[in-house]
């Protein structure tokens, strides 16, 4: 691409500016939502970038005021899970590709994570070199609201996240706030969100280093982080109905409010997240957990609860799903590990 070219699908905008490659997310009405055609587009587009000696870093931000990225396109994901999974699944399949790309890229990715920043989102950022939030960061894996399972690598930085704390994150779903991310290893650097438009600019003419020099500033202290005590203590158990058990004991009120938000989710979903982030603790690197997420995630494609708790949440917003099955005493091991079983197309980096 030569040097200010603009190449956009309607959806990705992408040019280079002084040997920096600038991508915009641009669905702002979804919140940056990521679907097929995007990735389809920032794969190749990184590739080149990362070959062309003429840029010397990428730069990930979204359109719009919400947020860099929302996550996947469920709307999307519902109506192929519904028919027969197979449209899902190779979206799956290409987005943890790119996310495995991302956490390869070979010159500084910085990903500025303002606003919305959740599922997808969290895996064309985090994976990143640079990764800088703000106030206004809403950061999150929220998959088992919808009967899903963090994915996008996500599970790799849960789980070497401090004490439990990145189980918290991902049996509650709850959202968390830029100071949150950088404790728990999702970011980097804090960047006051009225300085973000300056912070890039001067990525561009001069460069990251001096970016942050003058932007950057201490985040706040982390609330999770002063949780600790407690999220440690609770979720060291072996099963969610542990788990919950001990929160429902505690006498910290955050314990209780864990417990009711947790009894919400998708039994079974919570039950596959607790296994897949202790399985991705064991896990040498990023590609080995993404080869683990796509198994979950293609076993989610034809599960009840990923239809039934996007209809309930997304679609009809009713708010009230029927989990299948309906109750973690109902969750038997082999439900769990047949989410984990092997598929005739894993994915190979």
């Amino acid at each position: 691409m030569t040097e200010g070219a603009t190449e956009q699908s309607d959806e990705i905008l992408a040019r280079v500016d002084n040997g920096v490659g600038l991508i915009t997310l641009n669905r702002p009405k979804a919140i940056n939502s990521l679907n097929q055609t995007m990735v389809d587009v920032l794969s190749p587009l990184l590739t080149r970038w990362e070959n062309d000696d003429a840029v010397r870093a990428v730069v990930l931000s979204g359109a719009g005021e919400r947020g860099l990225c929302a996550g996947g396109d469920v709307v999307a994901v519902y109506h192929s899970a519904r028919k027969d999974g197979v449209e899902v699944r190779k979206f799956w399949r290409d987005e943890y590709l790119l996310n495995g790309q991302i956490g390869r890229f070979a010159k500084p990715y910085v990903s500025l994570m303002d606003g919305i920043v959740m599922g997808g989102g969290v895996g064309v950022s985090a994976h990143g070199s640079v990764r800088v939030v703000t106030e206004t960061s809403k950061v999150a894996m929220p998959e088992v609201g919808i009967g899903f399972i963090p994915d996008v690598g996500g599970a790799f930085l849960l789980s070497r996240a401090p004490g439990a704390l990145g189980l918290y994150a991902a049996l509650t779903g709850a959202p968390f706030s830029g100071a949150d991310a950088i404790a728990l290893g999702f970011a980097d650097h804090y960047v006051p969100h009225g300085q973000l438009e300056a912070f890039r600019q001067a990525i561009v003419d001069e460069s990251i280093e001096s970016a942050l020099a003058a932007h950057a500033t201490a985040p706040p202290p982390s609330e999770l982080v002063a949780q600790r005590h407690w999220i440690d203590e609770c979720f060291a158990g072996d099963t969610v109905e542990d788990i919950l058990a001990a929160l429902r004991r505690h006498d910290a009120e955050p314990a209780q409010d864990a417990a009711n938000l947790i009894g919400t989710r998708s039994p079974i979903a919570v039950s596959v997240t607790l296994e897949a982030v202790r399985r991705a603790a064991k896990m040498e690197t990023l590609e080995d957990v993404l080869v683990q997420d796509y198994r979950v995630s293609s076993a989610s494609a034809h599960s009840h609860d990923l239809v039934e708790g996007i209809r309930a949440q997304i679609i009809d917003k009713d708010r009230n799903p029927k989990w299948s099955p309906p109750d973690f005493a109902a969750v038997s091991a082999a439900d769990i590990e047949a989410y984990f079983a092997p598929v005739d197309d894993d994915l190979t980096f």
